[in-house]
């Protein structure tokens, strides 16, 4: 008591005042006090602190001595740092204590120097404060807030799982892993197994502090061992909390399984189940292994907690990969089929769906075959994305397709579809039916050689010709769809033989480092690179769908490539015939010496009856003008008859007693299929029927 009253003699105080201070500062045993001569060994100190307890300070113990029973190992450098400051000596960090009897504690050390200045230091006060209880509080805090600002941040399940274990190791646990319900992972709600009464789970995540994941344990991806009745298992099933602070590994217990699910050194467990509105979605499972402390209650709290979040994170993924999957699902079926191989065009069409969390859209292809060999090229985009984008896709396809049927001209049947959606109905919600749809209808027509397009706000096609050389088709875009009022202006563009078309969405060509001027160019550039021309079109289209890694694709896209192949004079003739009913003769003597020259004789007896009676009502219905015949050879015989008259026929049924009224009945039963298509001026009738299987072809 001596030299500790000795230290506050100097202060100019009563000795009543030193009395009592003394006995205030070095009796009390919250804070650790101890005094240092110039040689840094112990001449005063509280030793009843609760600091010391395990830690012993003695009278004449050099300050190392002491830090290192304190489990203090870098604070020395700053005891003889104060010897010559000017200052105290605070450190601004707790200092990490390590004991194998406390565990981890953190100390607040202070320094003071004695006397402060002017005068040669004769030792120092040293301050230790235990603020392992705050240290850990604001860890925790931490911990919780920084769980709340990144989990969840992605909508994949198995990255958001991740995201958990990241933030768990090494600062709380030495190795975590989550498993998740193997339904969880598709998307669905997890179900337990009526055998066994588990929920079939797969590891989803794992993390080590500074090393890999164990090889002996169970991997990513692997189903972990859960035998019937492991009290564990058990627990985490009804969905309760397991600690176990102090592992006890049992002799009985197998040691193949024990390798495959506790970790070498593991002494400390801590498991909390993933639990979100009603489902057990799996569990997140934490080991101590090189750090000596084992989890507590108040770990279990705080990981409870970061678990309740984390789960509705992980649900919210699920929810959002079933809707991804059934988005996916329905856009792919309504989609038309990859490749086609209509005699006008080889065709490919590929979709590819966003990465981002935007999901699945609405864009669409499709290749639709007309009358008389002709082949419509269509690729649309509905500005959103999900199930609603989807949805509209697939009235907007079945819109195009129904007025595809029709024959109207590109710019025509743009203008009907606009005025189809106008009138379509709302969302439930009350927003507009579709809004911001944009579509471009291509038809090529392989006996002439030429494609009409127009555009509804997309945009322009890619033309890449025989010699390799790709551009844009030079078209005046009209509105979007669902706009009204604005016309669709009309190309019309001839094409080599063996061009190729490119139809393709926005997504392809806009990214997030480059404006839509850089993303069309680029695409021109890797147009003329694949080689599109000569190489298969899959191999082309996948290519051009492919993104560079470090670009990833922040919208889906749609691809339609057509290598045309015009038909050459040899497979098509036209007849123009006078207006008199005693041509018709002329006219099937006509088709039958032509069909004798193609080698489909076969087919003569049916041409005849078919140029017969298309010609006929023709001349007895068309009104004044020429009537032509024309003959089209490809996949199919097309016959097509043309007039002057606007007037649509029309198929019936004629009575015994009629004498007339079976032409076009007789027509339809004899062809595949038949129909009539408007002109600028007048309609053409036509009917397609099927070659022979070996026909004699000749030039």
């Amino acid at each position: 008591m001596y030299e500790q009253h000795r230290l506050v003699a100097g202060l100019g105080l009563p000795p009543e005042w030193a009395e009592q201070l003394t006995a205030s500062l070095f009796i009390q045993d919250s804070i650790g006090l101890v005094v240092l001569d110039a040689d840094l060994r112990v001449i005063a100190a509280n030793a009843g602190a609760a600091l010391f307890r395990h830690a012993p300070v003695r009278v004449g113990t050099h300050a190392d001595t002491l830090l290192a029973a304190l489990g203090v190992d870098d604070a020395g450098a700053q005891l003889r740092h104060a010897l010559t400051a000017d200052a105290p000596v605070v450190g601004r960090q707790p200092l990490a204590a390590h004991t194998p009897s406390d565990g981890t504690r953190y100390l607040r050390i202070a320094i003071i120097r004695i006397p402060p200045r002017d005068a040669p230091p004769r030792g120092l006060l040293m301050t230790l404060y235990d603020v392992t209880d705050q240290v850990r509080a604001e860890s925790r805090a931490a911990i919780v807030h920084e769980a709340a600002a990144t989990i969840g941040a992605s909508l994949d399940v198995t990255e958001t799982a991740q995201q958990l274990v990241d933030l768990l190791v090494p600062r709380w646990a030495d190795l975590a892993a989550v498993d998740l319900a193997r339904a969880v992972l598709n998307g669905d709600e997890p179900v337990r197994d009526p055998a066994t009464g588990y929920t079939p789970a797969v590891r989803a995540a794992v993390a080590r502090g500074g090393a890999e994941w164990p090889a002996d344990l169970v991997q990513v991806g692997q189903e972990p061992p859960v035998p019937p009745g492991r009290p564990e298992a058990l627990t985490l099933e009804r969905g309760a909390t397991l600690l176990t602070p102090q592992l006890v590994v049992g002799s009985r217990q197998d040691p193949d399984l024990l390798r495959r699910i506790l970790p070498a050194g593991g002494h400390s467990i801590l498991a909390v189940p993933l639990f979100a509105r009603g489902h057990m979605l799996g569990a997140v499972q934490l080991w101590r292994t090189e750090r000596p402390d084992a989890f507590d209650e108040d770990d279990a709290r705080l990981l409870e907690e970061v678990a309740s979040r984390a789960a509705l994170s992980v649900d919210n993924a699920r929810r959002y990969t079933r809707e991804r999957r059934v988005a996916l699902a329905l856009q792919h079926s309504l989609l038309a089929g990859a490749s086609t191989g209509a005699p006008a065009a080889e065709t490919f069409g590929a979709y590819l769906p966003t990465a981002s969390a935007a999901g699945v859209g609405g864009d669409w292809y499709d290749a639709i075959p007309l009358s008389s060999l002709r082949l419509a090229l269509v690729v649309g985009d509905v500005v959103g994305h999900g199930l609603a984008a989807s949805g509209t896709m697939g009235r907007l396809r079945t819109a195009v397709q129904a007025l595809a049927d029709l024959d109207l001209p590109p710019d025509e049947l743009l203008t009907h579809v606009d005025d189809l959606i106008l009138r379509l109905p709302g969302d439930p919600g009350g927003s507009a039916a579709i809004a911001g749809a944009t579509c471009l209808y291509a038809e090529y027509d392989p006996v002439s050689g030429h494609c009409r397009m127009a555009s509804a706000g997309h945009l322009p096609p890619v033309v890449v010709g025989p010699d390799g050389h790709a551009r844009y088709v030079e078209l005046e875009p009209g509105p979007p769809l669902g706009v009204g009022g604005m016309p669709f202006e009309l190309t019309d563009i001839a094409l080599e033989p063996g061009s190729v078309l490119v139809l393709y969405s926005d997504g392809l060509v806009t990214g997030p480092d480059h404006d839509l001027d850089g993303g069309m160019r680029r695409l021109l550039d890797r147009i003329e690179q694949v080689d599109a021309v000569h190489r298969d079109l899959d191999q082309v289209a996948r290519d051009l769908l492919d993104a560079p890694a470090h670009e990833p694709r922040e919208d889906d896209a749609t691809l339609l490539l057509a290598r045309v192949s015009p038909l050459t004079d040899r497979d098509s003739t036209v007849w123009e015939l006078p207006d008199d009913l005693a041509c018709v003769g002329q006219a099937r003597d006509l088709a039958v010496r032509q069909l004798a020259t193609w080698g489909l004789d076969e087919l003569a007896f049916t041409t005849e009856l078919v140029v017969s009676e298309l010609v006929t009502n023709a001349l007895r219905y068309g009104g004044d003008g020429p009537v032509s015949l024309r003959l089209i050879r490809g996949n199919v015989l097309v016959c097509e008859v043309s007039d002057g008259s606007n007037t649509q026929p029309r198929l019936r049924r004629a009575r015994n007693t009629d004498e007339g009224g079976r032409g076009l009945f007789l027509v339809a039963q004899l062809t595949q299929r038949w129909g009539s298509r408007y002109r600028q001026s007048g309609k053409t009738i036509w009917a397609e029927q099927a070659l022979p299987q070996t026909p004699g072809l000749a030039g």
